[in-house]
């Protein structure tokens, strides 16, 4: 990668081109794992769907020019020896493009319209634009020529199968220009009195101003931070539909929902420069907060899913994030956030306990975040100490909570209740050497090598000082020279692109490195930040890696592990400068201390 004002350079193919609040992208990645030859507007309103495709042209011969794509924040270009085709965002909802030397053709992406699928393609009469019209996203694409020409078109008004389309050229020795635009059901004719320089110029402010804001302790020494931060610039979306709030998807790649962990490790990273958008990423889940109290699986633009919860890392979150908040919580945010939580803490206390119970269990390794890890195997609705140890973190904010609002008898009950699923957290799974999960049903144990049994590492400080030294060394056992492995490398069970058989992810290694940072082994700490933000510089920012060849894996736009990046880097950074600012000893040494919390 490389950074200049307009901000680093990247491919298209790893990730998508677009901008804060818009609900579309320009990609190759059309669906799951499947990359068209061509660049398409693919949204994300009702799903993924590629709606446009858009070919570049050489006007010599009507051909496609083969093109090379470059990509930064603010601009696309199609590069071709004849010569370019220029792509910037006017706004959330609205490209620009120009083109010299160049044609572009833009066709519907879906050959075949049904009744009730497809695109279909006409000639406003109103304004005289062309008007893409689909039925998977309920949504209109309008191209307005701003100059230039309409070369060909195609199946204007035509039902079922076929080309339906427009060629854009420009006059003889000049340029052709066109805004698209995604719309509802109508709007005024497009006009602008921007240049498509000043189009550009704007973009290249924006993501500056994002950058500058969100990683302002960037350097040499953090050379991903500004990738990261148009990661999650890029993949926001404008309140629309079921979300409530700006929303950072996981992806605007085919991961592009907000899950309901996935959107702490995003409010995290965002919280010291843009603090309002932060809040919003780690509400919006509660927004949805069902009867019981259990929070979706997973939110996005027209579907909430409630098959599924994920893990209890809320309290976690919400403690550091009210340190990372410039100006912390107001009372009323406080206590509307302490009522959401509580409730879902209950969920846990009431809906997944078995009667007599002291621990929660899961009813599936989806529950966990960890879909298919090797816990599971031999039961799905078990018992695991990594629940345990998020729940007693939970109840110990829910503590803090109720002393700060003036609920010392809430307090006192939460307290109760952390240190009681703790005590049994320890005395029905802890052997000495490990932790155990345990069948709901079957009431049977068994320990597995995946790295989810040594999560209760989680507790930091919390935890008794002979665990967290067994802990943290079966956790030093799973690092390899990228990261910290899902699944033990010498596991049988250990497949490279086993999702969490293997591979590395970001949540795991930032919530290890943070217990571990506050259970006092600040070396593994520091080792294990090093390699995972090694890792991202060099292979981005993928949903997962392989553990032993650093390869991306899956999705390669993912929020979260960006924020992972920026949450390790910042905290390098500070670390570097604290070090850096203390006065040297007479032997010329600086002296030594504490490093701060890798997520503060």
């Amino acid at each position: 990668m490389t950074a200049a004002r307009s901000g680093p350079a990247f491919s298209v193919h790893d990730i998508p081109f677009s901008t804060h609040g818009s609900w579309f992208d320009l990609s190759p990645v059309v669906a799951e794992k499947t990359y068209a030859d061509d660049l398409h507007l693919v949204s994300h309103q009702n799903g993924m769907h590629a709606v446009l495709r858009l070919v570049p042209l050489d006007t010599t011969t009507g051909d496609r020019a083969a093109t090379r794509v470059e990509t930064t924040p603010s601009l696309l270009r199609w590069v071709h020896r004849s010569g370019t085709i220029g792509c910037a965002y006017e706004s959330a909802d609205v490209v620009r493009l120009r083109g010299e030397g160049l044609g572009l053709r833009i066709t519907a992406a879906a050959e075949a319209l049904t009744p009730f699928t497809g695109t279909y393609f006409f000639r406003d009469p109103v304004d005289g634009a062309h008007v893409f019209t689909s039925y998977e996203t309920g949504r209109r694409y309008r191209i307005t020529v701003l100059s230039g020409s309409v070369a060909e078109t195609s199946g204007s008004q035509a039902l079922g199968s076929g080309d339906r389309g427009l060629t854009l050229i420009a006059d003889a020795g000049g340029v052709w220009e066109a805004a698209v635009e995604e719309l509802d059901s109508a709007r005024r004719p497009y006009a602008s009195s921007q240049t498509f320089g000043r189009v550009v110029e704007a973009a290249e402010r924006a993501f500056a101003d994002f950058a500058d804001a969100v990683a302002p302790w960037r350097s040499s020494g953090t050379p991903a931070a500004e990738l990261a931060a148009y990661v999650l610039w890029s993949a926001t979306v404008r309140p629309v539909s079921l979300v409530t709030r700006p929303a950072v998807l996981m992806s605007k790649h085919w991961m592009d929902k907000v899950w309901s962990w996935d959107h702490c490790f995003n409010a995290l990273a965002l919280a010291p420069g843009a603090p309002a958008l932060a809040w919003d990423q780690f509400s919006l889940p509660f927004d949805h907060q069902d009867e019981s109290g259990a929070l979706p699986d997973s939110v996005t633009h027209s579907e909430v899913l409630y098959n599924f919860v994920k893990p209890p890392i809320h309290g976690w979150t919400l403690s550091h994030l009210r340190r990372r908040l410039p100006d912390g919580l107001g009372r009323t945010e406080l206590t509307e956030i302490y009522r959401r939580l509580g409730r879902w803490t209950d969920f846990w206390l009431t809906a997944r306990r078995a009667p007599g119970a002291v621990l929660p269990h899961y009813q599936h390794g989806n529950d966990s975040g960890w879909d298919n890890a090797t816990t599971f195997d031999p039961e799905r609705v078990v018992v695991t100490a990594d629940l345990a140890a998020f729940l007693a973190l939970q109840l110990r904010e829910l503590a803090a909570l109720a002393t700060e609002l003036g609920r010392p008898d809430e307090a006192r009950r939460w307290t109760r209740t952390a240190e009681a699923t703790q005590a049994a957290m320890l005395d029905e799974l802890w052997t000495g050497e490990r932790f155990l999960a345990r069948g709901v049903g079957s009431s049977q144990t068994w320990g597995t090598s995946s790295l989810l049994d040594l999560m209760p590492m989680a507790l930091g400080e919390h935890l008794p000082g002979n665990v967290s030294a067994v802990l943290a060394a079966r956790i030093e056992a799973h690092l390899t020279p990228h990261g910290l492995a899902t699944e033990l490398p010498t596991s049988p069970h250990y497949h490279s692109d086993g999702y969490w058989r293997g591979p590395i992810w970001a949540p795991a290694t930032v919530l290890i490195e943070d217990g571990l940072r506050r259970g006092g082994h600040h070396h593994l700490a520091d080792e294990i930040s090093a390699r995972f933000r090694g890792l991202c510089e060099t292979h981005g920012f993928a949903e997962n890696f392989d553990a032993l060849t650093g390869q991306g894996l899956r999705d390669r736009a993912y929020t979260w592990t960006a924020a992972g990046y920026l949450l390790l880097a910042e905290a390098h950074a500070l670390r570097d400068t604290e070090a850096a600012s203390r006065p040297r000893t007479p032997t010329g040494r600086r002296p030594t201390g504490p490093a701060p919390m890798s997520s503060n």
